[in-house]
């Protein structure tokens, strides 16, 4: 089942599905498990890649509460979530950066589904008018 139709199926949406709202939820969950797998994978390396953890599960934390919010339509939260979003941007960026540095194969693929993850999170945010 597609979160992108869970959401839409929610009676306080009535079938209106705010599109790239949903893209950057789905993003947002896949997201905080490959930052999570790639802070873990981390762990295991022979250097030190303490930065990478940290930044990694600050990331994996941060996508999984944005990704909460967004799912849920119900009462006004349009300035919490845009904020969230923003939020959830920035640390999706920043996670890539310091990916970026690494040439571990499992830090090319968390940093590049936190670029798109940042990408969806921006264009949601910009559809969000509290």
């Amino acid at each position: 089942m597609s979160i992108r139709k869970m959401i839409s199926l929610h009676p306080d949406v009535d079938g209106h599905q705010n599109q790239p709202l949903a893209d950057a939820v789905h993003h947002a969950m896949y997201c905080a498990k490959m930052c999570m797998s790639c802070a873990d994978a981390c762990l295991a390396e022979d250097m030190d890649m303490t930065q990478c953890i940290r930044t990694c599960s600050d990331c994996s934390d941060i996508c999984e509460a944005t990704s909460r919010i967004g799912a849920r339509r119900s009462g006004d939260n349009e300035a919490v979530l845009k904020d969230v979003l923003e939020l959830c941007a920035r640390i999706c960026d920043a996670c890539a950066s310091e990916c970026e540095k690494h040439d571990h194969e499992h830090c090319k693929l968390c940093a590049q589904i936190c670029r798109e993850c940042a990408e969806d999170c921006r264009n949601a945010a910009a559809t969000i008018t509290p």
